[in-house]
């Protein structure tokens, strides 16, 4: 099966040709159709098929893809469906090699070995996986891939240093997927101009035995020939799926009209697939595959840090283009927190920020809730009105440090958006945040305060049009700036060294909080709790008393309607382990690794994953995680309200309940603290809009 891939560009090579190779995403627009492309592909003169498995959140994927993956998911395509098609399209005459195209998570959840199995029985050829690096698991996936018979093939791009591009081109069986440009996936109409000096840096590192194939961005016969002359392939994906989608019902022949075009045949041209054995293509000819054990013994030493990780959690899954930057960051990283002086830096805009913060108690709360005493850390006393400020300005001065004149960010609340916005104009830093469509309309005043602040706020329209969306946005925006972009991410999420950075940054929360506990009462408290959405108020607050197993680490995270129904955040009490956005943790996903919708009253706890460090005390039992739905978190919101005189976030509002539900098991004598994440002024307006709902389930008879 994967000699098959060798032979026919061994073969395409021995007629004086390029290779070329289509993409499509399986179910797109219809299951049904997609065997009759397949066949139309063949026929119209493609030498490989990348067939795509469609994913939720298709990070590498620009909107054509992004479009195509929703439809198919909507025609409820899996892997399961994607075997049925190949199947049919080899019984239906379709002879030439068919690899799978996709992301890490859905491949994940079907069992990594069963997949090769299974593949190969079906009639594929290989894969292609967006965002599993050739460390870690692509070691095990590959060797599953080589005692299967089918072929691994890496992707490598413009950006991918000298080191890393010899370890990957070390690890091809047959060819190597060369991405022309940064960015995402896409027919811009434009070609990189340094491709061929990039196709000469992939030749040196690769060899003379191993075939490039070159993607992104073709679209015209004339961009097919400007590509040809340099690479052994050209691939074609996003510019075939905007021919199907406007074919309107003959897709086939569109996409078999398209071909001939890209290749300058007419309609009269024998173009059929045929069949390429080992056999029939001379020995002089043909590369030679290194064997699986060759592979990993030729591979040179990194000399880059390797992923960290959390126990099993953490890691870097994302696309190749994003690789070596990450690598850039956590260097950068790694340094600053090492200087003095960088720390003397960030601690010299304390005053600024807020800090140090205040921790008092709660009587009347305390009181109220019956047990326990109930102290409040109010992060939510911090300018801009949040802990968020602590993460951002460390970010923003990690960034001048690290030579970037740029920031982006992602947004849920828009509390991070709103700090991150703060940072910027503070150092005279461009800012653009990429915020849900759905959240910018729940959380219009912080929309308004980012504008008002200098930054750029666009809409995602993209999913549910909430932060994981924004997510996924902040992440394909910045691949494409890399050189003068940073990424400020919010929460303790994403790809090593992010969720680390987070971390690092809030542990001034919980540094905070055992200093002044010990000055009020002499002791520690007994238990910390925390809300949890991506987890950075969570683990800033729980991290520095990891040691100190006296303490009760409680996390409460967002039970929506309930964690028995679909319409809940609750990733850590009901989610299952997987990767997403980067990182390999807790995420809510249907049995096919497809991430689901979530639910929150509250924006910011809206998101279906979770920091690796709190998946990882999950497991070990270090921390406690509960769920808080909607009515428990506006209980928590009226209760503080009432009796202390501070209205908190809706996201703090669910820490709230669930520090009083702790308070009356705990009993008197006891101390908890909760951190007071942030303020509810931007949440007044969603109350209003809710309580004709919520409020009669917990008696909250509220006229305006």
């Amino acid at each position: 099966m994967s000699e098959q891939l060798r032979a026919t560009f061994a073969k395409c090579k021995a007629e004086g040709r390029t290779a070329l190779v289509t993409y499509v995403t399986a179910g797109y627009p219809t299951v049904e159709g997609t065997v009759p492309i397949l066949q139309a592909m063949q026929d119209g003169g493609a030498d490989i098929i990348e067939l795509g498995l469609p994913f939720t959140d298709p990070i590498g994927d620009g909107p054509t893809i992004q479009g195509s993956n929703t439809i198919a998911l909507q025609n409820n395509v899996n892997v399961t469906t994607v075997l049925d098609m190949v199947r049919n399209a080899r019984a239906a005459g379709v002879t030439i090699p068919i690899v799978m195209m996709g992301y890490y998570n859905p491949m994940l959840i079907y069992g990594e070995e069963r997949l090769v199995k299974d593949c190969r029985e079906a009639g594929l050829n290989g894969f292609i996986i967006v965002d599993l690096p050739p460390e870690t698991e692509a070691v095990k996936f590959r060797n599953f891939c080589v005692n299967g018979g089918l072929s691994y093939v890496p992707l490598v791009a413009p950006s991918t240093s000298d080191a890393r591009l010899k370890k990957l081109c070390g690890i091809a069986d047959s060819w190597i997927y060369l991405v022309s440009r940064m960015g995402v996936t896409g027919a811009t109409g434009k070609l990189n101009d340094a491709l061929p000096e990039l196709m000469k840096k992939v030749k040196a590192a690769s060899g003379d035995d191993k075939y490039i194939a070159v993607g992104f961005g073709v679209s015209t016969r004339a961009h097919f020939q400007l590509v040809g002359s340099v690479a052994d392939g050209v691939v074609i994906g996003s510019q075939i799926v905007n021919v199907i989608r406007g074919a309107s019902g003959s897709e086939p022949e569109a996409v078999k009209k398209y071909l001939y075009e890209v290749l300058g045949k007419s309609e009269g041209s024998d173009t059929k697939g045929e069949k390429v054995t080992v056999s029939g293509v001379g020995k002089e000819s043909e590369p030679a595959t290194p064997s699986q054990g060759e592979a990993l013994s030729s591979e040179v030493p990194d000399p880059e840090i390797l992923p960290s990780r959390i126990g099993e959690f953490g890691g870097r899954y994302v696309p190749e283009s994003l690789m070596d930057c990450l690598i850039e960051l956590e260097k950068g990283f790694d340094e600053a927190v090492r200087d003095p002086e960088f720390w003397k830096e960030y601690e010299s805009y304390y005053p600024y920020m807020g800090r140090p913060g205040h921790l008092h108690l709660a009587p009347r709360l305390t009181e109220y809730a019956g047990g326990a005493d109930i102290y409040l850390k109010r992060e939510d006393l911090n300018h801009t009105g949040s802990h968020k400020i602590n993460n951002a300005l460390g970010q923003v001065l990690l960034a001048k440090r690290i030579g970037k004149n740029r920031v982006i960010a992602e947004t849920g609340a828009g509390q991070h958006g709103v700090a991150t916005a703060t940072a910027a104009a503070k150092f005279g830093m461009k800012c653009t945040v990429y915020m849900g469509a759905e959240d910018c309309r729940r959380q219009a005043l912080n929309v308004f305060r980012m504008k008002l602040l200098g930054a750029e706020v666009i809409p995602v329209e993209a999913g549910s049009r909430t932060l994981r969306d924004a997510v996924n946005e902040a992440l394909r925006a910045w691949v494409v700036d890399l050189d003068n972009t940073h990424y400020v991410i919010g929460s303790a999420i994403g790809p090593h060294p992010m969720p680390t950075i987070v971390r690092t940054f809030q542990e001034v929360i919980g540094r905070e909080t055992k200093a002044a506990m010990l000055k009020l009462t002499g002791r520690l408290p007994d238990a910390v709790v925390a809300c949890v959405g991506g987890g950075s108020n969570c683990v800033g607050m729980f991290y520095p008393f990891k040691d100190d197993l006296s303490v009760k680490l409680l996390g409460v995270e967002a039970g929506g309607h309930g964690v028995n129904t679909t319409m809940h955040s609750a990733t850590l009490v009901a989610g299952q382990k997987g990767v997403l956005h980067g990182v390999r943790t807790y995420i809510l996903q249907d049995q096919h690794g497809q991430v689901l919708d979530t639910h929150s009253v509250s924006a910011g706890l809206d998101y279906p994953g979770v920091g690796p460090q709190l998946a990882e005390w999950k497991d070990s039992g270090r921390a406690e995680f509960i769920a808080a739905n909607d009515e428990h978190a506006f209980e928590g919101f009226r209760r503080l309200s009432e009796t202390e005189g501070i209205i908190p976030a809706l996201e703090s509002s669910h820490a709230v309940w669930g520090a009083m539900e702790l308070a009356k098991k705990l009993g008197k004598g006891k101390n908890i603290v909760i951190c007071m994440s942030g303020r509810g002024d931007k949440d007044v307006q969603s109350v209003a809009e809710e309580l004709p709902t919520i409020g009669p389930k917990i008696g909250w008879d509220l006229r305006f």
